[in-house]
């Protein structure tokens, strides 16, 4: 059983710093950018889509916790036109695999429906295997598919 929480402050400073830190790294990953220019790149997106923080208007940022633990997060955007984007989710390493990730998808999509979202989105990174097998076994289907080639 788990809740989720609306983020306090603290909670948010932490989650931003190692979210931009993360981000930085999958895209660089990815290949989409350079090492030397991730950090700062991470750090304007955030900045565009929570320009208030955790109190940024139509988003959502929970803290999943698991008998008072907090085992994680989950961040819900509320969009024009009924849908919903969860932009992250996290579960601590050390909670991995015990299915608070899938218990939390299953109740922001419940929270989202309380918000009237009739549809909701997320993005993965291709390499990341194991958010994409929860997401597939949730119902979630390829909507697009972006390829690159090194030359």
């Amino acid at each position: 059983m788990i809740t989720l929480d609306l983020m306090n402050s603290t909670e948010f400073q932490e989650y931003l710093y190692s979210a931009i830190k993360s981000y930085a790294e999958s895209n660089v990953q990815s290949g989409n950018w350079s090492e030397q220019e991730s950090i700062s790149k991470a750090t304007e997106q955030y900045a565009q889509l929570l320009p208030d923080g955790e109190k940024t208007a139509n988003n959502k940022l929970l803290t999943i916790r698991s008998d008072g633990q907090e085992v994680g997060m989950i961040w819900l955007a509320l969009k024009p036109n009924n849908k919903g984007y969860i932009y992250d989710i996290k579960i601590r390493e050390d909670y991995r695999g015990r299915g608070f990730g899938k218990q939390a998808m299953e109740d922001i999509e419940k929270m989202a429906r309380e918000f009237g979202i009739k549809s909701m989105g997320l993005h993965v990174f291709a390499h990341n295997k194991i958010a994409r097998g929860l997401y597939e076994k949730l119902g979630y289907k390829e909507t697009s598919i972006v390829m690159a080639k090194e030359l």
